[in-house]
C-alpha cells in the first residue's frame, strides 16, 4: 500500500478484480509487468463481455426490438462514459473506433490528406510510437508535403523550445504522444496546445499510454485531436476512441463507407450522417465497447489520488532497484513519468532476458516497442521494457530484481 495525503489503495483486495493476476507461469507465480502492451482486465469487464452474449447480444441502431434497444443503450453508453472520462464537451465529439492507430488513420486521411500540400510540413517527436509516425508518412507521400521531427534529451524528455521553433509557417499539423510508451515521459501537452494554437496548427495527442494513469481533461489541454485505445486501459482488444473539436468533425469527409453512416443513400449519391456517425461504418465491436463501458465504471469506483501515488511509488522503487544493479542501463529519466521503465543490461540480450524471465514467472517486453526512430536515437536495436500498473506490487518489483539476477547468472 501506499499514501498520498491521506489517499490509500487497497492494493490486494484490487488485486483479486483482476483474475489472471492469480495464475502461475512455468510453476511460477506469475508477474504481469507488461500493461503498457496491454492492461489485465477486471472480472466486471470480463462479466460484462459474457452479459452481453448470453442476454442481449443483437446488433445496435438497427431493430427496434428489445434486445437491439439494450444493445443500443450499452454501446452509446460507452460513448458518453468516454466523454465524461476524457473531460469531452460533447458526446457528439467522440468517435469509437477500433484504437488509437485507426482514430490516427481517420485524421491522416479525412483531415489531412485533402489538406496538404507540397512544402506543408507535419511535426512529430522522437519518442512517438509508429501509429504516429507511418499514418503521416504515408500521407506525405501522396500529397508531397514532409515530416519534420522535434528532438529529446538524453533524459528522455522532449526539448520544448526546439518543438516551439519548429512550429513555422509550414507545419499543418502537430503530433505528439502524451506519454511515451518506451521512456514514461509525460509529455507538457497543455504548453505545447499553447504554442500551436497561437499559431493556428491543430495538435493531435496520443492518448493510450496516457489514459491509464493520468486523469485526462480535454478542456485543460486544450488540443484539437485526441486518441485513444481501450485495452490499455483495462477494457476489451479493438476498441478506442477519436475526440476531435465539433467544427473540426463537421468538416471531415467520411475515412469508410458501408451501413450506418448514412442519411440517404441513392444511386445518384449519399448523404451522410451527422458526426460521430458518419466515421463509423458497419458493425462495431458492440461487446468490446460494453467492456470498455465497464472498465470505466471500476476506474471510477477507485480513488484515482490513491492510485496515482501508489504508482508513482512503484517508480520510485523499480527505477532505484534497477540503478543499483550493476551493469544496467536505463532509458527515460524524464522528472515526469507514469511506471514504464526501459533498460538494458550490459553482455545480455534483450530477447534472451525475456526469454528466461518468462521461466521465473516475470512477463515484461523486449523489442524495439514499435519505436524505430526512438531506439535510434538511444543507439540500441532493441530494450527490456517493464510497464506497470496500479494491481503491481512492490513485492513483485523484489522477485522481478531477484529473477533477474538469477537469469544474469545463467547467461554469463
Amino acid at each position: 500500500m501506499n499514501n498520498l495525503q491521506g489517499h490509500v489503495l487497497d492494493v490486494a483486495r484490487v488485486r483479486e478484480d483482476f483474475p489472471l493476476l492469480a495464475r502461475t507461469v512455468h510453476g511460477k507465480p506469475l508477474v504481469y509487468f507488461d500493461s503498457a502492451n496491454t492492461a489485465q482486465k477486471p472480472r466486471v469487464v470480463i462479466d460484462a463481455v459474457d452479459r452481453y452474449y448470453r442476454e442481449f447480444n443483437a446488433n445496435v441502431a438497427r431493430a427496434v426490438h428489445q434486445l437491439g434497444e439494450e444493445a443500443t443503450a450499452a454501446y452509446e453508453g460507452a460513448r458518453d462514459k468516454l466523454a465524461r472520462f476524457l473531460g469531452a464537451p460533447s458526446r457528439d465529439e467522440i468517435v469509437l473506433t477500433s484504437g488509437t492507430t485507426q482514430a490516427i488513420n481517420l485524421v491522416a486521411y479525412s483531415w489531412a490528406l485533402p489538406r496538404l500540400r507540397p512544402g506543408d510540413e507535419i511535426l512529430v517527436t522522437t519518442m512517438e510510437h509508429h501509429a504516429n509516425i507511418v499514418p503521416w508518412q504515408l500521407v506525405c507521400e501522396r500529397t508531397g508535403a514532409r515530416l519534420r521531427v522535434a528532438p529529446i534529451s538524453e533524459r528522455g524528455e522532449l526539448v520544448v523550445e526546439r518543438f516551439v521553433e519548429a512550429l513555422t509557417p509550414a507545419v499543418k499539423l502537430a503530433a505528439v504522444a502524451h506519454v511515451s510508451n518506451v521512456l514514461g515521459t509525460i509529455n507538457p501537452v497543455a504548453e505545447l496546445a499553447r504554442a500551436t494554437r497561437r499559431r493556428g496548427i491543430p495538435l493531435l495527442v496520443d492518448g493510450s499510454q496516457a489514459a491509464p494513469h493520468l486523469a485526462v481533461d480535454l478542456r485543460t489541454l486544450g488540443c484539437d485531436f485526441y486518441a485513444m485505445t481501450g485495452h490499455k486501459l483495462f477494457g476489451p482488444t479493438g476498441t478506442g476512441a477519436l475526440w476531435a473539436r465539433r467544427e473540426i468533425l463537421h468538416d471531415m469527409p467520411p475515412f469508410f463507407g458501408g451501413g450506418e453512416m448514412i442519411r440517404e443513400v441513392r444511386f445518384e449519391g449519399t448523404t451522410f450522417a451527422d458526426p460521430p456517425h458518419r466515421f463509423e461504418a458497419g458493425t462495431p465491436n458492440i461487446s468490446g465497447f460494453v467492456g470498455l463501458g465497464a472498465a470505466i465504471d471500476y476506474l471510477g469506483g477507485l480513488d484515482h489520488a490513491a492510485l496515482v501515488a501508489h504508482e508513482r511509488a512503484l517508480l520510485d522503487h523499480l527505477t532505484d532497484t534497477l540503478r543499483a544493479v550493476p551493469g544496467v542501463r536505463l532509458f527515460g529519466e524524464a522528472a515526469h513519468k507514469v511506471p514504464v521503465v526501459s533498460f538494458l543490461v550490459d553482455g545480455a540480450h534483450a530477447h534472451d532476458l525475456a526469454t528466461l524471465l518468462d521461466h521465473e514467472g516475470i512477463a515484461l517486453r523486449s523489442g524495439h516497442h514499435c519505436a524505430h526512430p526512438l531506439m535510434q536515437f538511444f543507439g540500441v536495436p532493441a530494450t527490456l521494457r517493464a510497464s506497470l500498473a496500479f494491481y503491481n506490487t512492490h513485492e513483485e518489483i523484489e522477485r522481478f530484481v531477484a529473477a533477474l539476477a538469477r537469469v544474469r547468472t545463467l547467461l554469463a
